[in-house]
């Protein structure tokens, strides 16, 4: 191709041939697109405590286990950068039931993974306007969306307004309202949202305490640990910690009393201290695994009754109307 002499050019024509390129640029180059980005959550830490090793091949992990969910959705993998990746779909519903695939092989790889091992991923997903050649996909839909996996929760794939509104209905009626926020770099409050993708009639989301009545949301985790212990070593030492309302009962639950493990047909209970545990009435040895759903009761050292529940999702407001309306 000539180059051009634009020395001979007057202002008035530099910002006519601007404009014409940048009609052109759009015409060519500018589609919607579906766009999701994985991230690793806790990487940092993981590879200061386990090295560069361990640490590469969590991310090598990562990458295995992304790739082999992308054919059956028509995903792309675009780019990686440190403990992310970049991925396009043909539609949004193919983004997501890509990273659900995802989430659910991570969660069968974690059955083989101690606690401190665990794959988590930060996913976003979001439905806008990029440039494209058919290789190279930039534009602000991609920074807001690689803004909003950083947004996640570890294990939580959000989405925007804009990606909602494309999915169809019974991935709709998976989704939940999350805080708007604030994202780094993004001049507007984001309306965010979260796919629950977890299958509530098997896995429960909350554990109710009878006696103190606290009623708490079940982290998005692989292995989710419940005892009396808040802290060891300056870190978190459980997810869920068990405060009998009176003091003197706190000692008959062990610092770790048990753990709730994800499996891919549902949660199984294992007491790690020799504590009292029972499920539904039947005492579980240390060792021992117990398979738990929604409804399953917990009693802990004969002092705390817990309850494991999945509450009956709220419906977006839109999604709402639509549905009176219909």
């Amino acid at each position: 191709m000539a180059t051009m002499d634009f020395s001979t050019l007057s202002m008035t024509e530099i910002v006519r041939l601007q404009n014409q390129l940048q009609q052109e640029l759009t015409r060519r180059f500018e589609q919607p697109m579906a766009l999701a980005f994985s991230d690793i959550a806790g990487s940092t830490a993981y590879f200061a405590r386990f090295g560069d090793a361990a640490g590469r091949q969590l991310q090598q992990l990562h990458l295995d286990l992304l790739q082999a969910c992308l054919p059956g959705h028509e995903g792309r993998l675009v780019d990686t950068a440190g403990d992310g990746a970049f991925l396009t779909f043909a539609s949004t519903d193919a983004a997501a039931l890509a990273m659900i695939e995802l989430e659910n092989a991570i969660s069968r790889e974690n059955t083989t993974r101690s606690r401190e091992r665990q794959l988590q991923l930060r996913i976003g997903i979001h439905h806008g306007p990029v440039l494209t050649d058919g290789v190279v996909v930039s534009g602000d839909a991609v920074n807001l969306c690689a803004r909003v996996a950083s947004s996640a929760r570890p294990g939580e794939i959000r989405l925007t307004r804009e990606a909602f509104q494309e999915l169809a209905l019974m991935l709709r009626l998976n989704c939940r309202p999350v805080p708007n926020a604030e994202l780094k770099g993004v001049a507007r409050a984001v309306e965010l949202l979260a796919l629950d993708w977890r299958d509530h009639a098997v896995f429960p989301t909350r554990v109710r305490v009878q006696e103190t009545r606290e009623d708490l949301e079940l982290p998005a985790q692989d292995i989710i640990s419940f005892g009396r212990l808040r802290e060891h070593e300056g870190t978190s030492a459980n997810d869920i910690v068990l405060t009998p309302a009176d003091p003197a009962q706190a000692r008959l639950i062990s610092r770790w009393h048990f753990e709730l493990r994800r499996w891919p047909d549902g949660f199984r209970l294992r007491p790690v201290s020799d504590g009292v545990t029972e499920v539904n009435g039947v005492a579980v040895a240390k060792g021992e695994e117990a398979k738990v759903g929604p409804g399953a009761t917990i009693r802990v050292a004969h002092v705390l009754t817990l309850v494991l529940t999945s509450p009956r999702k709220a419906v977006p407001e839109d999604l709402a109307a639509t549905r009176r309306v219909g």
